[in-house]
């Protein structure tokens, strides 16, 4: 028996975070990555649970190298039988910033180049009121947060659990559709992926619109995947 939750994330500032760079275009995608919201949930916490995780995948307070440590971390959450699905937008719009930045040469020595650095881009951001939505799936039962950070600019949202239901395991034959993103490292392990769109953002590129067999549980008329948990390629 699994307890599903369903959630809505109201952004309350421009979430930003470069899905993609056309040029001098960072554009975001209308998508929420299913390890970025397991850490805005504040599942992650390596001292706490994950006794195995190396020192250097703890920086709570302070991190030495810029470099994720998404498996030291989140293989714990699987142990604990807890895992995210990627959000989806429900309703959203975008805006578009442009930033500049001043010429630092002056700091270091004077050398010729050649290289042409912009001084400029354009961030194509989530606009405030956009509302996404996704699925919480737990073997214990939960206190989800009622406000997160997402993205590079630690945007406010508001977190509201819309349903809550518990459900067992069912199926393995049939096909269905799911009709959320998917992150396919963890839903190909476990299940046969017959159909789906690929929507291209770091770190693990997501799948939607996903057509698949195997098990699933049942919350009202939609039909979510089953046993998924968090895997990483070798």
């Amino acid at each position: 028996m699994a307890i599903l939750y369903r959630y809505q994330i109201e952004l309350h500032d421009s979430l930003y975070f470069a899905t993609r760079e056309i040029g001098r275009l960072y554009e975001t995608e209308p998508v929420l990555h299913n390890y970025a919201l397991s850490y805005a949930f504040g599942l992650v916490d390596s001292e706490r649970y994950a006794t195995t995780v190396p020192p250097e995948a703890s920086y709570r307070y302070f991190c030495a190298e810029q470099v994720p440590q998404y498996q030291a971390q989140l293989t714990p959450l699987n142990q604990r039988g807890i895992y995210i699905t990627p959000a989806r937008s429900i309703e959203h719009t975008s805006v578009l910033n442009t930033w500049k930045y001043a010429d630092n040469r002056y700091h270091v020595e004077m050398k010729k180049t050649q290289k042409n650095i912009p001084s400029f881009g354009r961030a194509k951001e989530i606009a405030p009121e956009s509302r996404f939505e996704g699925f919480v799936i737990s073997q214990t039962p939960l206190t989800l947060p009622s406000w997160i950070r997402l993205g590079k600019w630690a945007s406010k949202a508001r977190v509201e659990i819309i349903e809550t239901q518990e459900s067992q395991v069912s199926g393995g034959t049939e096909a269905f559709v799911f009709p959320y993103p998917l992150n396919p490292l963890d839903v190909m392990f476990c299940h046969r992926v017959i159909s789906y769109d690929v929507i291209n953002m770091p770190p693990v590129s997501l799948i939607k619109m996903v057509t698949l067999q195997g098990q699933y549980y049942r919350f009202n008329r939609l039909k979510i995947p089953a046993l998924m948990q968090y895997r990483f390629s070798e």
